[in-house]
């Protein structure tokens, strides 16, 4: 349909509260949005002379139909709304991605556990406390808890080296029990740990009387090095949570929330207050948007009712226009009464332009950063003598072990940064043993294949997202000479033929060198600098990703094999245990019962692992 047929269209649409959605020629969800008055809302889009920012513009220029779905009241349509968008992910709706990891607050499972701060979740049969999207509050909680349970923060292993040497110099401060003193209890130990678990998911309510009691239960027993433990975790509980400054009230849980804009983005930032403390902060950027009031329209009920935590009270810089709907969704996921309101004076209001700061701070690091980045794809272009400045670029590079298997880890950089989205594995099909210049030919040639799929595919009008459809500015191998020549002969022929082709050259100390081009002539890099830190960058993700793949790959096999010698389990049956189970150890700790919902596995089979694992 035409723009003025849409609008044709929207203009018979009923004064009604509800959802509407739009589509693009391939019949795909591109925006899901709600309204007060259907008819006002969307014809909007399509009238006239109406004037748009550039997400908005873009939106329309794709839009080729729509539907609405008519609600009884504006509240019925937020929460559509909300789920519709969870549902579908529409490309035009804001997409709630930060630029923050995930951490972790890690328990071993031993007889003397250790806990510890992380950044990556692992299958080692642990307790992880987490996921925290601020690394900074997940660090911070971690050493709060080993600082007021006394816990060590040494590599000792206990109790082997427990009375080799003397303590540390945290025993002797009093930051730590002195475990390797021998004079601490396993039971004791372990009560400490379970202690500090209970303030990290907790916080310090009711720990400090809990405490207390034991210590006095402690002295009248005459366990009086347990006691002495006890009042020394007390006194650190009270010594470490008075030096945390209380800023609201800390029987109150509240959110922060305030944007800020420039002419092409908008960022919105969330301070979390809990405990009367500052715990978290998320800032989220919303680019090729200048009109603030729609993305906080937008934001707030995405945010909230999309599995976030719902806070008791949540203050904002300005209140949307479905306000109350709004409110009235939030107090019914929460299960009780939540405050939205605009705080006009004192603290609350101060802390309003705390959070606005925040976002502006951000926006304009953003705007620095961006500036950074086109200068130095333009340095790179000049280096490397191209017509223009790279903006998606592809790493390759390849990967072996001993037993003559190998993959491949392709990373994506686009705008001179990572593009995680677009990382692609590929596992060997044809080359035999170990060949880099043939795993790199099968490699390209696979990427060229898939590149001419979807653009047959869209040629008959069945559209697609996968990155593989876009085209590089760049293509660069791990590899000298011969990498590149093997990429070269092997992309001939194809439309990725044209994209320049480069080689990352390494020294002996597996340094970035040099490029070399197609021909297999190098090009200095050392003498520009920002150029040569990008290379060296992009080389070392590339490394990092192959190797990880490797290092998955060679753990799955050995996990296989370890099945294997099971009798009646042979490498089919293996993978779907895996599949079910995640490891050996769970396969180990399963009943025959669990092991039967095994595809491939009857009951037969399942009393004969059971029997392998517990005989």
């Amino acid at each position: 349909m035409t723009k003025a047929e849409l609008y044709k269209k929207a203009c018979m649409l009923p004064l009604l509260p509800g959802v509407y959605i739009i589509r693009d020629k391939s019949d795909t969800i591109i925006y899901i949005g709600k309204a007060k008055r259907l008819r006002i809302r969307v014809s909007q889009y399509f009238r006239e002379g109406v004037p748009h920012d550039n997400k908005v513009s873009q939106m329309i220029a794709h839009a080729y139909a729509f539907d609405v779905i008519v609600c009884q009241s504006e509240f019925e349509a937020l929460v559509l709304e909300a789920s519709q968008i969870k549902a579908h992910t529409p490309k035009y709706n804001i997409l709630l991605k930060d630029d923050k990891g995930y951490s972790y607050i890690k328990v071993t499972k031993e007889e003397w556990p250790r806990l510890s701060f992380t950044l990556q979740k692992e299958e080692d049969g642990a307790e992880y406390i987490g996921p925290y999207t601020s690394s900074f509050a997940a660090r911070q909680m971690a050493e709060t808890a080993m600082d007021a349970f006394l816990l060590p923060r040494c590599n000792k292993r206990f109790p082997q080296d427990c009375g080799k040497g003397r303590p540390c110099l945290n025993a002797h401060i009093g930051k730590c029990m002195a475990v390797c003193s021998g004079k601490i209890s396993c039971e004791n130990y372990n009560q400490a740990v379970k202690s500090a678990v209970h303030l990290i998911r907790y916080g310090k309510k009711d720990i400090l009387k809990t405490l207390h009691e034991r210590m006095m239960e402690a002295s009248d027993r005459l366990e009086f090095e347990t006691a002495a433990l006890l009042r020394d975790q007390i006194n650190a509980i009270t010594k470490v949570t008075a030096g945390q400054k209380v800023v609201v009230d800390p029987d109150v849980e509240m959110d922060v929330v305030a944007l800020a804009g420039t002419p092409n983005s908008v960022c919105a930032a969330v301070l979390r207050f809990r405990e009367g403390r500052l715990t978290d902060k998320r800032e989220f950027l919303f680019h090729d948007t200048a009109d603030i009031a729609a993305a906080r329209e937008e934001f707030l009920p995405r945010y909230y009712l999309d599995d976030e935590q719902i806070p008791k009270v949540i203050a904002v810089d300005e209140l949307p226009p479905d306000s109350d709907a709004l409110q009235q969704a939030l107090t019914e996921k929460r299960g009780s009464e939540v405050q939205l309101y605009v705080p006009q004076r004192g603290d609350k209001a101060h802390l309003i332009e705390m959070a606005h700061t925040n976002a502006v701070e951000r926006l304009a690091r953003e705007s620095g950063r961006y500036a950074r980045e086109e200068k130095l794809l333009d340095e790179l272009a000049q280096v490397l003598g191209l017509s223009k400045p790279p903006r998606t670029i592809e790493s390759y590079d390849i990967s072996n072990w001993g037993d003559g298997s190998s993959v491949c880890g392709m990373v994506v950089f686009r705008d001179g940064k990572p593009y995680k989205t677009g990382y692609r594995k590929f596992k060997m099909q044809t080359v035999p043993g170990t060949d880099d210049y043939a795993s790199l030919a099968e490699t390209v040639s696979r990427r060229a294949a898939a590149y001419e799929r979807v653009h047959e595919l869209a040629a008959h009008g069945r559209a697609s997202e996968d990155y593989f459809g876009e085209k590089p500015d760049l293509l660069l191998m791990d590899g000298g000479k011969g990498q590149v020549s093997a990429a070269k002969a092997a992309l001939a022929g194809t439309k990725l033929a044209d994209v320049p082709l480069f080689g990352m050259v390494k020294d002996d100390h597996h340094r970035t060198r040099a490029i070399v081009d197609s021909d297999g002539r190098e090009i200095a890099i050392n003498m520009n600098r920002g150029t040569f830190t990008f290379i060296t960058a992009i080389q070392d993700e590339t490394h990092r990703f192959a190797n990880a793949y490797r290092k998955q790959q060679m753990k799955k096999k050995s996990y296989a094999s370890a099945l294997t010698e099971v009798p009646g389990v042979g490498p089919k049956t293996a993978k779907a245990l895996m599949n079910q189970f995640k490891s050996v150890a769970a396969v180990r700790e399963a009943s025959t019962a669990a092991l039967e919902n095994t595809p491939g596995v009857g009951p037969l089979l399942a009393q004969t692992i059971y029997e392998y694992f517990h005989t």
